[in-house]
Protein backbone atom coordinates (compact mmCIF):
# COMPACT_ATOMS: atom_id res chain seq x y z
CA UNK A 1 0.00 0.00 0.00
CA UNK A 2 1.29 3.43 -0.91
CA UNK A 3 1.40 6.09 1.80
CA UNK A 4 0.86 9.83 1.49
CA UNK A 5 2.23 12.45 3.87
CA UNK A 6 0.38 15.75 3.57
CA UNK A 7 2.21 18.98 4.35
CA UNK A 8 0.05 22.08 4.11
CA UNK A 9 0.71 25.65 5.08
CA UNK A 10 1.00 29.24 3.86
CA UNK A 11 3.61 30.66 1.50
CA UNK A 12 7.24 30.70 2.73
CA UNK A 13 6.46 28.45 5.70
CA UNK A 14 9.20 26.07 4.54
CA UNK A 15 6.89 23.48 2.99
CA UNK A 16 8.88 22.87 -0.18
CA UNK A 17 12.27 22.47 1.48
CA UNK A 18 10.92 20.31 4.29
CA UNK A 19 8.78 18.14 2.01
CA UNK A 20 11.62 17.54 -0.46
CA UNK A 21 14.11 16.52 2.25
CA UNK A 22 11.54 14.41 4.09
CA UNK A 23 10.70 12.56 0.88
CA UNK A 24 14.39 11.87 0.31
CA UNK A 25 14.80 10.58 3.87
CA UNK A 26 11.87 8.19 3.45
CA UNK A 27 12.46 7.17 -0.16
CA UNK A 28 9.08 8.64 -1.13
CA UNK A 29 8.26 10.76 -4.19
CA UNK A 30 8.14 14.52 -3.55
CA UNK A 31 5.16 16.35 -5.07
CA UNK A 32 4.89 20.14 -5.14
CA UNK A 33 1.25 20.89 -5.99
CA UNK A 34 1.84 24.64 -5.91
CA UNK A 35 4.13 24.27 -8.92
CA UNK A 36 1.20 22.83 -10.87
CA UNK A 37 -0.90 25.95 -10.30
CA UNK A 38 2.10 28.12 -11.18
CA UNK A 39 2.58 26.14 -14.38
CA UNK A 40 -1.00 26.87 -15.44
CA UNK A 41 -0.60 30.53 -14.48
CA UNK A 42 2.43 30.68 -16.77
CA UNK A 43 0.55 28.90 -19.56
CA UNK A 44 -2.41 31.27 -19.27
CA UNK A 45 -0.13 34.32 -19.36
CA UNK A 46 1.71 32.92 -22.37
CA UNK A 47 -1.59 32.33 -24.20
CA UNK A 48 -2.97 35.74 -23.25
CA UNK A 49 -5.85 34.15 -21.33
CA UNK A 50 -7.86 35.99 -18.69
CA UNK A 51 -6.84 34.21 -15.48
CA UNK A 52 -10.10 35.21 -13.80
CA UNK A 53 -12.27 33.61 -16.48
CA UNK A 54 -13.56 30.20 -15.43
CA UNK A 55 -14.58 29.39 -18.99
CA UNK A 56 -11.18 30.32 -20.43
CA UNK A 57 -9.24 28.37 -17.80
CA UNK A 58 -11.48 25.32 -18.20
CA UNK A 59 -10.85 25.44 -21.95
CA UNK A 60 -7.12 25.64 -21.26
CA UNK A 61 -7.22 22.47 -19.13
CA UNK A 62 -9.06 20.69 -21.93
CA UNK A 63 -6.74 21.63 -24.78
CA UNK A 64 -3.30 21.58 -23.12
CA UNK A 65 -1.30 18.37 -22.73
CA UNK A 66 -0.40 18.31 -19.06
CA UNK A 67 2.10 15.68 -17.93
CA UNK A 68 3.43 14.80 -14.48
CA UNK A 69 6.61 12.78 -14.87
CA UNK A 70 8.02 10.85 -11.90
CA UNK A 71 11.80 10.60 -11.93
CA UNK A 72 14.32 9.98 -9.13
CA UNK A 73 11.82 10.54 -6.31
CA UNK A 74 10.56 13.85 -7.72
CA UNK A 75 7.88 14.92 -10.15
CA UNK A 76 8.51 17.06 -13.22
CA UNK A 77 5.88 18.96 -15.20
CA UNK A 78 5.39 19.34 -18.92
CA UNK A 79 2.83 21.52 -20.69
CA UNK A 80 2.57 20.56 -24.35
CA UNK A 81 6.04 19.08 -23.95
CA UNK A 82 7.54 22.26 -22.47
CA UNK A 83 9.19 22.35 -19.04
CA UNK A 84 7.70 25.41 -17.26
CA UNK A 85 10.17 25.30 -14.34
CA UNK A 86 12.32 28.30 -15.43
CA UNK A 87 9.20 30.50 -15.42
CA UNK A 88 7.43 29.39 -12.23
CA UNK A 89 8.85 32.27 -10.17
CA UNK A 90 8.40 34.99 -12.79
CA UNK A 91 6.84 38.16 -11.38
CA UNK A 92 3.76 37.80 -13.58
CA UNK A 93 3.27 34.27 -12.31
CA UNK A 94 3.69 35.43 -8.69
CA UNK A 95 1.07 38.12 -9.30
CA UNK A 96 -1.36 35.71 -10.98
CA UNK A 97 -1.09 32.36 -9.21
CA UNK A 98 -3.37 33.20 -6.27
CA UNK A 99 -6.12 34.26 -8.67
CA UNK A 100 -5.89 31.27 -11.00
CA UNK A 101 -5.62 28.90 -8.02
CA UNK A 102 -9.12 29.95 -7.01
CA UNK A 103 -10.70 28.78 -10.28
CA UNK A 104 -12.85 25.74 -9.31
CA UNK A 105 -12.44 24.07 -12.70
CA UNK A 106 -8.65 24.20 -12.47
CA UNK A 107 -8.65 22.94 -8.89
CA UNK A 108 -10.88 20.02 -9.85
CA UNK A 109 -8.65 19.17 -12.80
CA UNK A 110 -5.42 19.27 -10.77
CA UNK A 111 -6.82 17.55 -7.66
CA UNK A 112 -7.83 14.60 -9.83
CA UNK A 113 -4.34 14.40 -11.30
CA UNK A 114 -2.76 14.70 -7.85
CA UNK A 115 -4.90 11.88 -6.49
CA UNK A 116 -3.86 9.63 -9.36
CA UNK A 117 -0.24 9.90 -8.23
CA UNK A 118 -1.09 7.83 -5.15
CA UNK A 119 -1.46 4.82 -7.42
CA UNK A 120 2.17 5.12 -8.53
CA UNK A 121 4.21 5.48 -5.32
CA UNK A 122 4.30 6.64 -1.71
CA UNK A 123 4.32 10.43 -1.64
CA UNK A 124 5.22 13.48 0.38
CA UNK A 125 2.82 16.04 -1.07
CA UNK A 126 2.87 19.70 -0.15
CA UNK A 127 0.37 22.43 -0.85
CA UNK A 128 -2.57 24.22 0.72
CA UNK A 129 -5.40 21.69 0.50
CA UNK A 130 -3.67 18.30 0.68
CA UNK A 131 -4.97 17.26 4.09
CA UNK A 132 -8.41 18.79 3.56
CA UNK A 133 -9.19 17.89 -0.07
CA UNK A 134 -6.58 15.95 -2.04
CA UNK A 135 -5.91 13.27 0.57
CA UNK A 136 -8.29 13.86 3.45
CA UNK A 137 -8.09 10.15 4.34
CA UNK A 138 -4.35 10.06 5.06
CA UNK A 139 -3.40 9.70 8.74
CA UNK A 140 -0.16 11.62 8.15
CA UNK A 141 -1.07 15.30 8.10
CA UNK A 142 0.99 18.31 9.10
CA UNK A 143 0.33 22.04 8.89
CA UNK A 144 3.65 23.86 8.67
CA UNK A 145 3.63 27.52 9.67
CA UNK A 146 5.90 30.32 10.87
CA UNK A 147 5.56 33.93 12.02
CA UNK A 148 4.84 36.34 9.19
CA UNK A 149 8.05 38.33 9.75
CA UNK A 150 10.10 35.15 9.37
CA UNK A 151 8.16 34.10 6.29
CA UNK A 152 8.68 37.55 4.76
CA UNK A 153 12.42 37.33 5.40
CA UNK A 154 12.51 33.91 3.73
CA UNK A 155 10.60 35.31 0.76
CA UNK A 156 13.10 38.13 0.37
CA UNK A 157 15.96 35.64 0.49
CA UNK A 158 14.28 33.87 -2.41
CA UNK A 159 14.37 37.16 -4.33
CA UNK A 160 10.61 37.67 -4.23
CA UNK A 161 8.71 40.65 -2.90
CA UNK A 162 5.05 39.66 -3.14
CA UNK A 163 2.77 40.53 -0.22
CA UNK A 164 2.37 37.53 2.05
CA UNK A 165 -0.58 39.12 3.84
CA UNK A 166 -2.42 39.55 0.54
CA UNK A 167 -1.51 36.03 -0.62
CA UNK A 168 -2.61 34.51 2.70
CA UNK A 169 -5.93 36.36 2.51
CA UNK A 170 -6.53 35.23 -1.07
CA UNK A 171 -5.74 31.61 -0.22
CA UNK A 172 -7.98 31.59 2.86
CA UNK A 173 -10.91 33.47 1.32
CA UNK A 174 -11.27 31.67 -2.01
CA UNK A 175 -14.51 29.74 -2.32
CA UNK A 176 -12.90 26.65 -3.88
CA UNK A 177 -10.67 24.63 -1.50
CA UNK A 178 -9.62 27.50 0.77
CA UNK A 179 -6.42 27.13 2.76
CA UNK A 180 -7.44 25.84 6.18
CA UNK A 181 -5.82 23.42 8.55
CA UNK A 182 -7.34 19.95 8.53
CA UNK A 183 -8.88 19.23 11.92
CA UNK A 184 -6.59 16.21 12.38
CA UNK A 185 -3.42 17.89 11.07
CA UNK A 186 -0.63 18.57 13.54
CA UNK A 187 0.59 22.17 13.56
CA UNK A 188 4.35 22.56 13.32
CA UNK A 189 5.62 26.10 13.95
CA UNK A 190 9.03 26.35 12.30
CA UNK A 191 9.71 29.92 13.48
CA UNK A 192 12.43 28.92 15.93
CA UNK A 193 13.51 25.68 14.29
CA UNK A 194 16.17 24.77 11.76
CA UNK A 195 15.22 22.66 8.74
CA UNK A 196 17.07 19.73 10.31
CA UNK A 197 15.05 20.09 13.52
CA UNK A 198 11.78 20.18 11.59
CA UNK A 199 12.73 17.04 9.65
CA UNK A 200 13.78 15.23 12.81
CA UNK A 201 10.52 16.18 14.51
CA UNK A 202 8.38 15.04 11.57
CA UNK A 203 10.21 11.72 11.35
CA UNK A 204 9.64 11.13 15.07
CA UNK A 205 5.93 11.94 14.74
CA UNK A 206 5.53 9.70 11.69
CA UNK A 207 7.24 6.85 13.54
CA UNK A 208 4.90 7.40 16.49
CA UNK A 209 1.97 7.13 14.07
CA UNK A 210 3.20 3.73 12.96
CA UNK A 211 4.94 4.62 9.70
CA UNK A 212 8.15 2.77 8.90
CA UNK A 213 10.61 5.64 8.56
CA UNK A 214 13.47 3.47 7.25
CA UNK A 215 14.07 3.40 3.50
Amino acid sequence: MNHLIAIDGPAASGKSTVARILASELGFVYVNTGAMYRAFAWAAIREGIDCQSRTAIKTLTEKIRFEIITDALETHLRLDGIDPTPHLRDKQVNDTVAVISGIPELREFLVNRQRQLRLIASLVMEGRDIGTVVASDTPYKFYLDAREDIRSARRQEQGEADSLSRRDAQDRQRTSSPMIRAADAEIVDSSGMTIEEVIEYLLSRLKAKGLNTQK
